[in-house]
């Protein structure tokens, strides 16, 4: 059981009680913490009350999080494209469509289940039973290179580095639009979206902190190829940032256009490099992944319209 306490800042009365509890945490959608509240699980000023219950400044909340109980995750021999390995680390180049750790919905095929059956079930455990030795996530349908960790030493210095920025990733999109200046930074805060807790948007309340530096590489006719650094990791964050400014993704089934007239399945963007210090030798290990074959296909009938 996990106990939370929080006192409601001013500039945040009036909100709804299960809307506000929602926003502190990606991973508390509004559904999960509407059961919460009917379990009696959160308290305003030492009472319970319904989810509509609107705040006001200086409340109190209570919440206890019940444990989550462990998913049973099974080793599956699925394939897996390796570009780095050693005793600490493996790098992987992920597959569109893969979802990364086993949840609700995906308890199987998962990149986990092919690590365990590849690893041996050698992976750091510091992630739990259900994300062992993942420190970051891409996408399910988001393809390209991520890092794993095989030892709490390698896990908890791939975490520190990526707090610390100094982790290089770079990725490849292809956007609605022709970009007209070459280098850019969006600097502009995320977090739930209040009209679709299912999404992500550029809030100023309930948000983080979330910066993309993006260069373009390449334009066509209706269309630009761009080069994006993360200098933060926010869910969704480049989908959102790229949206933010006018020029979507193309094939993203969230945050895109609604009509795709692409034959591409999911959003075109493609973790391309990552680059990373060793946990245990301190040598400089950067690698880069070529563009997957459906990225590559959509880039010529771009060129060819253009």
């Amino acid at each position: 059981m996990e106990h939370y306490e929080w006192n409601l800042p001013d500039e945040e009365a009036g909100e709804r009680l299960d809307k506000w509890i929602s926003s502190l945490n990606e991973e508390w959608t509004r559904t999960r913490v509407q059961g919460w509240i009917e379990e009696g699980r959160v308290r305003v000023n030492n009472r319970t009350r319904k989810g509509n219950y609107r705040l006001k400044a200086g409340d109190r909340v209570e919440l206890d999080v019940p444990p989550v109980a462990e998913l049973e995750v099974a080793p599956e021999a699925i394939p897996l494209d390796i570009r780095y390995e050693d005793q600490d680390v493996i790098v992987v180049n992920k597959p569109r469509g893969m979802v990364v750790h086993p949840g609700a919905g995906n308890t199987a095929g998962t990149l986990v289940n092919a690590l365990l059956y590849h690893c041996k079930g050698e992976l750091s455990g510091i992630g739990g039973v259900a994300r062992p030795g993942i420190v970051h996530r891409i996408d399910k349908d988001t393809s390209g290179l991520i890092m794993v960790a095989k030892t709490d030493l390698a896990h908890q210095s791939l975490v520190a580095q990526l707090k610390e920025h100094s982790v290089e990733r770079a990725y490849t999109a292809i956007v609605h639009g022709v970009i007209p200046h070459d280098h850019g930074t969006i600097d502009a805060p995320i977090g739930r979206d209040p009209a679709n807790r299912q999404r992500m948007a550029v809030v100023h309340q309930n948000s983080k902190h979330a910066v993309t530096h993006f260069t373009v590489r390449r334009r066509f006719r209706d269309a630009s190829v761009v080069e994006c650094r993360l200098e933060t990791g926010r869910t969704h964050q480049i989908r959102v940032h790229m949206k933010y400014i006018g020029y979507p993704l193309i094939g993203d089934p969230v945050y895109g256009l609604k009509k795709n007239s692409y034959a591409i399945s999911g959003q075109a963007l493609h973790a391309q490099i990552i680059g990373f210090t060793h946990p245990r030798t301190g040598e400089r290990i950067r690698l880069e992944a070529e563009l997957p074959e459906d990225m590559q296909k959509l880039l010529e009938r771009l060129a060819a319209k253009s």
